[in-house]
C-alpha cells in the first residue's frame, strides 16, 4: 500500500529534501547538529552537507560516555538523528560559507531511542498525553540578565543599566539588545510575543509566542544561545543564572499551559468560575500536589532556591489565584470570546531549566490530577508576602533548598516513571554531588560576618 502524501513519513521525506536542497542552493558548508544533556547544556557536532544523507538514514556516532548523563563506559556508543523539521540558517553565520542547525534525537546502536535523551523523555510524555487525546502547548516568559562583562570570579557583576520595570529612556541599552535579539530570533522562525525591561538593574524579558512543547523546547534552547550572541556581539554577557543578587528579584521562566483536545480548549468551560473547565481545575490539583516532587527539575540548581523564597513575587508556597502574582499557579484574565484564551501559568520554573524536563514533568503532573479527578479546593484569597497569613492558612511551602527538592523527588513514582529510570538516577546523583560541594564552601558572607568577631 502506497503511503498517504500526509503520513508522517512521506512529510519527514519532503523535510528531508528540502533541507538537502537548500543547503545546496544557499551553499551553506557546515551543518551543526544540536542536542541537550541530562543538565540542559546544549551539545552540537559539525558536519559537512556531503555527510548530511547518511546521518539521515543512520545518524552520526558519538561517544556518550563523554556527555553529561548520557551513558556509562560499558555502553557508550550512541547516534545523533538529526530531525529535519527543525532546520534553520543561522542568521549570525552570513557571511560565506555559511552555516545551519537542526536538533536531533539520541538513539542506540539497535536504534531504540536513548533513555538518557531529554527531547525523548518529552516526546515520551507527549505521546502519553496524545493517547489521553490532548495537545500540550506552552508559552514561556524568559527572564535573564544583562551584565558589562563576563564576571571574574570572586567580583559582582555589573548590570548594564540601572532601570527597572517597562522602563524606556534613552540610557537603557536593554532596547538596543532586546531588538537585535528578536531580530535574529524571528529569522530562524522563533515568534516573540512581547519584550520588556524587568524589575531588577539590567534584567530583561523576552516572551516566546505559545507553540507545541516539544517546538517551545527547541525554541527555549535556541534563545538560550541567541541571547548570549548577541551579548557578545553588543561587548555585553547574559546570564540566566536564576538570583545572581541578594538585594534584587530572580530570572524566572513563568510558562502558560494549555492542553487541547482537538481544536477544543480543555481548560475552558464557559460560565464556569474563571471560565475554568473541571478538568482544568484537576490539572492545576495536580500541578500543586506533586509541586515538591518536580521542583528538582523545574528548580535544578542551588541558587534557584535563593531566588523561590527570595521575594520579589517568586512563588514560595502551594497556592493558586487569579490576581495574586506571588501564586505558584495564576489563572491569567480571560478575554470575553475568546475560548481559548483560557490557560494557567505555571510562575516556578526558571530560565536555567532543562525544558525538555521540566515540561515533561509539569504535564505528567497535569496529567495526573486529570486522571485521578484531583479536586482543587478554593484559592487562598490571602496576602502571600505575610508570614502570618501564610501560616494561618496553613500553606504548604516549595522546598526550601535544593537538598529539600532532591528528598521530595528522590520519593516520587511520578518523577520517576516520567523521567525513566536512567535519568531520574542521574540527576539524584548529579544533584546530591552538587549540594554537598555547595554546603562545604565557605561564603563570602560568613568570612564577612565572623572574621571581625571571632
Amino acid at each position: 500500500m502506497s503511503q498517504s502524501s500526509n503520513s508522517p513519513e512521506t512529510q519527514n521525506a519532503r523535510q528531508k529534501e528540502f533541507v538537502l536542497r537548500t543547503l545546496e542552493e544557499r551553499g551553506i558548508r557546515f551543518v551543526r547538529l544540536w542536542f541537550t544533556d541530562v543538565l540542559g547544556f546544549l551539545k552540537s557536532v559539525a558536519v559537512a552537507p556531503a555527510e548530511l544523507q547518511n546521518a539521515f538514514d543512520e545518524g552520526i556516532g558519538f561517544d556518550g560516555s563523554a556527555i553529561q548523563g548520557f551513558a556509562r563506559g560499558q555502553e557508550s556508543d550512541m547516534l545523533v538523528m538529526p530531525d529535519p523539521s527543525t532546520f534553520t540558517i543561522l542568521p549570525w553565520r552570513t557571511e560565506a560559507p555559511g552555516a545551519a542547525r537542526m536538533f536531533c534525537d539520541i538513539i542506540m546502536p539497535d536504534g531504540e531511542p536513548s533513555p538518557a535523551d531529554p527531547r525523548n523523555v518529552l516526546k515520551r510524555t507527549l505521546n502519553r498525553a496524545a493517547k489521553m487525546g490532548y495537545s500540550f502547548y506552552t508559552h514561556p516568559e524568559i527572564e535573564f540578565f544583562l551584565f558589562k562583562e563576563e564576571p571574574k570570579k570572586g567580583e559582582t557583576p555589573q548590570p548594564v543599566d540601572s532601570a527597572g520595570y517597562f522602563d524606556h529612556t534613552p540610557s537603557v541599552v536593554g532596547n538596543d539588545f532586546r531588538r537585535q535579539a528578536i531580530t535574529v530570533l524571528e529569522a530562524m522562525g522563533i515568534s516573540v510575543e512581547f519584550s520588556h525591561h524587568e524589575g531588577a538593574p539590567g534584567q530583561q524579558e523576552i516572551d516566546l509566542r505559545y507553540a507545541d512543547a516539544l517546538s517551545t523546547a527547541d525554541n527555549i534552547m535556541t534563545f538560550r544561545l541567541v541571547v548570549k550572541e548577541v551579548a557578545l556581539d553588543q561587548g555585553f554577557y547574559a546570564s540566566f543564572m536564576p538570583k545572581p543578587f541578594t538585594d534584587h528579584p530572580g530570572s524566572g521562566m513563568h510558562t502558560h499551559l494549555s492542553l487541547f483536545e482537538g481544536e477544543r480548549n480543555v481548560f475552558y468551560e464557559e460560565g464556569a468560575p474563571l471560565q475554568l473547565s473541571q478538568e482544568g481545575r484537576s490539572f492545576i490539583a495536580g500541578l500543586l500536589k506533586h509541586a515538591p516532587e518536580y521542583s528538582a527539575i523545574t528548580n535544578q540548581w542551588v541558587n534557584s532556591y535563593k531566588r523561590l523564597h527570595g521575594g520579589g513575587e517568586a512563588p514560595s508556597h502551594i497556592s493558586w489565584g487569579y490576581n495574586n502574582r506571588s501564586s505558584l499557579v495564576r489563572i491569567p484574565m480571560y478575554k470575553p470570546n475568546k475560548s481559548n484564551s483560557t490557560r494557567i501559568e505555571l510562575r516556578s520554573p526558571d530560565s536555567a531549566c532543562n525544558p525538555y524536563l521540566a515540561f515533561a514533568v509539569i504535564l505528567a503532573a497535569g496529567l495526573k490530577g486529570i486522571e485521578g479527578k484531583y479536586q482543587l479546593q478554593d484559592p487562598a484569597g490571602i496576602d502571600l508576602t505575610s508570614a502570618e497569613e501564610v501560616a494561618a492558612a496553613g500553606l504548604a511551602s516549595l522546598p526550601r533548598d535544593l537538598n529539600g527538592a532532591i528528598d521530595a523527588m528522590a520519593q516520587s513514582e511520578l518523577v520517576r516513571e516520567t523521567l525513566g529510570e536512567h535519568v531520574f538516577e542521574y540527576v539524584l546523583r548529579n544533584k546530591r554531588a552538587e549540594w554537598a560541594e555547595y554546603q562545604r564552601q565557605v561564603s563570602v558572607y560568613e568570612l564577612d560576618r565572623y572574621l571581625p568577631l571571632l
